[in-house]
């Protein structure tokens, strides 16, 4: 771990060297454009997946399973972390970033088809994304091979996180929601690391969307439209 720190500090140095002044104008607050929500899977690279070296840009959210959904006393919320920039810096967009082998989808799917037995926080996390994945579990094609069955899943994760945005009342109704999966396993194309537009406010069809969002139409796509 020691000799892990000092290279990630050698990295954070010549970070510090490239990046000062490019603090200026965000020093005292921000005011980014979109919050992502993200999976803290290390293979996500949260902001370098967009390309982002602008601080201030892209209010950034990761946990397992790209949750947008968190439990309070009084019920099911948008967690803070996602509600933060939308009520208080004026950000107008979220995007539900989720990924083609997402562990938590797997765990999921195992513990609905299966039951795994995990520590007490794995299985909270778990909680929280089993009640929206068990109706896509039942509507998988019988003998889906596993992998192919969790990517499908995958997709059907991000659309019931965009749609517990869309349905909240916390979520201002001018706030553009969308839903993404990030590829790295070949599984949507041969272009490693590339994102694809699954759910743009709700909309799943990929040929209506590519009928209203004709500037992207080439990277709308879906494994599943159940």
């Amino acid at each position: 771990m020691e000799r892990t720190l000092v290279e990630l500090l050698r990295s954070n140095a010549e970070h510090a060297r490239e990046f000062g002044s490019r603090f200026d104008a965000v020093q005292d607050s921000q005011r980014p454009d979109v919050v992502t929500v993200c999976c803290s899977d290390s293979r996500v690279l949260a902001d370098s997946l967009w390309g982002n070296d602008e601080p201030g840009r892209i209010f950034t959210c990761c946990n397992v399973g790209n949750r947008v959904v968190q439990r309070t006393d009084a019920g099911e919320a948008v967690s803070g972390d996602v509600l933060y920039p939308l009520e208080h810096t004026g950000t107008g967009a979220a995007v539900v970033v989720g990924h083609t082998g997402c562990g938590a989808v797997t765990a999921a799917y195992d513990d609905l088809t299966e039951g795994v037995s995990e520590p007490a926080g794995i299985e909270h996390c778990l909680g929280l994304l089993e009640p929206r994945l068990e109706a896509g579990v039942e509507s998988l094609p019988p003998d889906l091979p596993r992998a192919e069955a969790v990517n499908r899943l995958v997709e059907y994760n991000v659309d019931r996180q965009v749609e517990f945005l869309l349905e909240s009342d916390d979520v201002p109704g001018h706030v553009d929601v969308v839903g993404v999966v990030y590829d790295f396993q070949d599984v949507y194309s041969a272009r490693r690391g590339e994102l694809h537009v699954v759910n743009v406010g709700g909309v799943t069809d990929v040929g209506a969307l590519r009928d209203e969002h004709p500037e992207i139409d080439s990277r709308i796509d879906r494994l599943w439209e159940y």
